[in-house]
């Protein structure tokens, strides 16, 4: 970036500050938000209070704690802003795209030390690959072919906090927090984000969400198109149960339940599918060149609750090299769909994780050493801020260079 990008980018983030100083209600409030998104952005090395405070708010370490800990304003609020400008700055790229906007769920891990950090426990941290004491955030992110939104977060917070009063007292958690599991907390963040009237064509996560019958079924109910990955041990019926269904033999009650011949684990559908059922496609470009891969889709039925399921697609994506990796996902796309769109769909998270690695490498996200509810949604609010102007910028002087 030039001396002038730079001036231009200081005057932007006033303006963008702008959009949003509503919400924090008091001119104070208004004004610590400013500095912390100036740290975010700016600051070198770690990313906390203190340091940011000494350097971008004369000082004011005590004022700015408060501010993220104490001060009467919603993450909420802020997220539901972040989802209106994502709306009117980025959803617009997606009519141009065959795949449209999309929206990720996924959660991240943020290890921590001791006991006393709001929700953290011995438990799996997918950014290390194992159990961590750690505390764990369910997030709901945006991706469209104009740059990528952090829209919405929820901390996990394990049974043995919420059954805790003295731990809840401490930790400022609000007396209407109960547990929810992940998939319930993401499909809370989906819920909120179709209220606030974010327009999307897919959702998508990972395995631990999309062997959730529940979260499917609170998906569909809701109208929802998704593409899910499964896990290999994940069956489906090939033929369609309502043609199972033994015939009447004239004694006793009819049968109701589907014989289960055609029941089978998605690993041996992939198997039986024959060369000719394979398609090769780009995913995109990565940093050692094309990114391609083996795509194959089948009509099945899923198995919801041990009961046939809705009419679906699965989708089986199988890599070119020497060590195979083979990924299975589930859509509830209709049968005109194609199968380069599910294979785009099913590609998305890559975003995610560039997402995550813009937000924990250059805005802080993970440096926070507040420990309360409230500080943690907060600071990840502002962290959403940051990174939705980051985005923004970024487009901006892509624009200009071409």
């Amino acid at each position: 970036m030039t001396k002038k990008d730079l001036r231009v980018c200081a005057k932007e983030l006033v303006a963008f500050h702008e959009q949003f100083a509503p919400c924090f209600g008091r001119v104070e409030c208004q004004s610590h938000a400013f500095h912390y998104l100036q740290g975010l952005l700016l600051a070198p090395g770690r990313k906390s209070v203190e340091p940011m405070a000494l350097q971008f708010a004369e000082g004011s370490v005590v004022p700015m704690q408060r501010f993220l800990t104490r001060a009467r304003w919603e993450a909420a609020d802020i997220q539901r802003q972040v989802q209106a400008v994502a709306a009117q700055r980025l959803a617009p790229s997606a009519t141009r795209t065959t795949l449209g906007a999309v929206l990720v769920i996924d959660e991240s891990g943020f290890t921590k030390k001791g006991t006393h950090s709001v929700g953290v426990a011995r438990q799996y941290n997918g950014r290390l690959g194992k159990v961590d004491n750690c505390q764990v955030g369910v997030f709901l992110t945006y991706a469209t072919s104009a740059g990528s939104a952090l829209l919405d977060h929820r901390l996990y917070l394990p049974k043995e906090w919420v059954n805790d009063p003295k731990r809840r007292e401490v930790a400022r958690i609000p007396d209407d927090v109960v547990f929810r599991t992940k998939p319930q907390l993401a499909g809370d963040l989906i819920e909120a984000a179709c209220a606030n009237g974010l327009p999307h064509d897919w959702i998508i996560a990972d395995e631990l969400y999309g062997r959730n019958g529940a979260l499917l079924g609170r998906l569909e109910a809701m109208n929802e198109r998704y593409v899910m990955e499964v896990p290999v041990n994940t069956t489906v019926w090939t033929q369609d149960p309502a043609n199972a269904i033994p015939p009447y033999g004239g004694r006793g009650q009819p049968p109701s339940r589907p014989r289960r011949d055609s029941v089978r684990i998605v690993r041996k559908v992939a198997e039986s599918l024959s060369p000719s059922a394979w398609t090769t496609r780009q995913l995109r470009r990565g940093a050692k060149g094309p990114l391609t891969f083996e795509f194959a889709a089948v009509r099945v039925w899923q198995v919801r609750h041990r009961k046939p399921g809705p009419h679906s697609w699965l989708l089986i994506r199988r890599s070119l090299e020497t060590r195979l990796e083979i990924k299975y996902y589930i859509s509830n796309a209709d049968a005109s769909v194609s199968l380069g769109t599910l294979a785009q769909a099913g590609g998305v998270r890559w975003r995610v994780e560039e997402l995550f690695e813009e937000c924990k490498g250059y805005l802080g996200m993970g440096h926070y050493e507040a420990r309360a509810w409230t500080s943690w949604h907060h600071h990840m609010a502002l962290v959403a801020v940051a990174h939705l102007f980051l985005t923004l910028t970024r487009r901006r002087l892509k624009k200009r260079r071409r």
